[in-house]
């Protein structure tokens, strides 16, 4: 019994130690950070700047939100919603493929390690870098968004289905190898069917997160609403920047409730 007790002491000191430099370590990091922070500076006009904003945004600019001319917000908003929409297709169609291949389930071992150190490399290149490459390649415009958007998602879906793979029942796979069945069936009718719904989920997740992206890509020239929005922040039209800031609103609400529903539809049936 005394024994007992002892090790239950220790384990509770020892827990309680860990506890203690973990916390100490967190706040050494914390003071260390706020020695790179300087300190903030606003400029003279800056309040004057930050009404103006406020003011625009309240007050968009009607005649951008209610025409079809290519400038407006309506165009620009389904131009960007074509990108992600585009840029999540063809990313799931070459992604689709290397998540067999980066699943240890389905191939062997040396091929899943080269395809998921290709996928690594794929995913640690920023968005915006590859967007400056397509421009310089293709031109500004949608294709080097579409382009753009494509390569990142393949790095992420790529990783996410593999892992879905990973999860799946292995019993129905050894069921139809002991049939004899080959790699193909095996994928067709072990595989796929216990998969579709979480894929489906995780490409409404990336083409939200296509949407995002579309955007910001805009501000490099790789189409969509962000170049007219830099453009309208940089000449101080702040009318225009609320008229395209309360189109983009709109646009991810609608997307993120739309996305949301199905999501759980998919997930519950």
């Amino acid at each position: 019994m005394i024994d007992k007790i002892n090790a239950m002491y220790e384990k509770k000191e020892t827990h309680r130690v860990s506890r203690t430099f973990w916390t100490l370590l967190v706040v050494a990091l914390l003071l260390w950070s706020a020695t790179t922070v300087g300190s903030v500076n606003v400029t003279k006009n800056g309040l004057e700047i930050a009404s103006n904003i406020i003011r625009g945004i309240f007050t968009p600019s009607t005649e951008l939100l209610f025409n079809w001319s290519e400038q407006s917000v309506g165009y620009l908003l389904l131009e960007t919603m074509a990108i992600a929409f585009l840029g999540t297709l063809v990313g799931a169609v070459f992604s689709f493929p290397l998540s067999f291949l980066a699943s240890s389930k389905v191939v062997p071992f040396p091929v899943v390690i080269v395809t998921r150190l290709v996928v690594i490399l794929i995913r640690t290149i920023p968005a915006f870098v590859y967007g400056l490459m397509f421009i310089r390649v293709t031109g500004p415009g949608p294709f080097a968004g579409l382009m753009t958007l494509s390569v990142t998602s393949i790095g992420m879906l790529t990783k996410l289905f593999s892992e879905t793979i990973d999860d799946i029942d292995t019993s129905i796979i050894e069921a139809l190898d002991a049939m004899g069945c080959n790699t193909f069936a095996k994928i067709r009718h072990g595989i796929l069917p216990q998969l579709w719904s979480s894929l489906l989920s995780t490409l409404i997740f990336r083409f939200d997160m296509n949407l995002r992206d579309a955007t910001t890509l805009g501000l490099v020239g790789a189409g969509g609403i962000g170049a007219p929005l830099i453009f309208a922040m940089s000449s101080y039209r702040w009318s225009e920047v609320g008229a395209l800031l309360l189109g983009l609103i709109v646009l991810i609400l609608i997307v993120e409730f739309s996305s949301s529903y199905i999501r759980k539809k998919l997930a519950h049936g």
